[in-house]
């Protein structure tokens, strides 16, 4: 049996909050791909910045249900109409998380530092003009100025200072974000990834990119960065990693 997700009939809405889609999907089905392994990685802490409708959170917290158990649910949004509607989808499916209005999670980098098992991120990906980035409303789900990539270059940092040890993040990216170099960025910081579901729609091309920490991944491209020819030897190495191959069961 499959398992159980957020109804997307008794998700709540509003004009100004992002309904789900497309990219909301693949993140959820992202999840459901990896629910063996998340139900067994024991999540104690599981953050979604960007919660919009709360479709993405309800799922990963009814997914995990008894077998999670007794994990703690976060979520934030820039936008105060996405922190309402995202408690009452919550409400409706029975399960409960704590919801704050904040620009990506800044009430909670002292707090949850190093604590988040799980953080999901549907960031603004979608290349804007750089005056739309952070405007109120609707706008502040998908405008993501130039190459998508001012709002999830901000995020990077901010989960890697909230991410366990054991810490998973997964991220939805548009093939405009560059998810290769986001890859060998986050690579540099000494953790390894993989496209766990890739979709091509009408509109565009989406990665679900799974980011974990790993320490071999660092000591890799400082090698890489060390031996002759040294940016185009980094490059050359990186597409060896874990981003570009399908991954294998043991493979996180």
């Amino acid at each position: 049996m499959p398992s159980k997700i957020a109804d997307v009939r008794l998700v709540a809405s509003h004009p100004e909050v992002y309904e789900p889609c497309d990219d909301s999907f693949a993140l959820v089905d992202a999840l459901l791909a990896d629910r063996a392994k998340l139900v067994e990685h024991q999540p104690s802490i599981c953050l979604e910045i960007g919660c919009g409708s709360g479709y993405v959170i309800t799922s990963l917290a009814l997914m995990l249900g008894k077998e999670g158990n007794g994990a703690q649910y976060f979520a934030t949004d820039i936008n105060p109409y996405a922190t309402e509607v995202t408690s009452e989808t919550l409400k409706v499916h029975g399960v409960h998380a704590e919801v704050m209005n904040m620009d990506i999670a800044s009430g909670l980098e002292n707090r949850l530092a190093g604590l988040v098992d799980v953080l999901v991120v549907n960031p603004p990906y979608v290349p804007t003009p750089e005056n739309e980035v952070g405007c109120s409303g609707i706008v502040a789900a998908w405008a993501g100025g130039e190459n998508g990539r001012s709002v999830i270059d901000r995020i990077l940092p901010v989960a890697d200072n909230l991410l366990s040890e054991k810490g998973w993040l997964y991220m939805v990216t548009l093939t405009a974000n560059k998810p290769g170099q986001l890859c060998a960025l986050m690579n540099k910081k000494g953790y390894a990834s993989k496209i766990v579901v890739q979709r091509s729609t009408e509109e565009e091309s989406l990665h679900i990119i799974k980011f974990w920490r790993d320490p071999e991944s660092e000591v890799e491209i400082k090698k890489a960065s060390t031996s002759k020819g040294s940016p185009r030897s980094v490059f050359s190495r990186f597409q060896s990693l874990p981003f570009w191959s399908s991954g294998n069961a043991n493979s996180n």
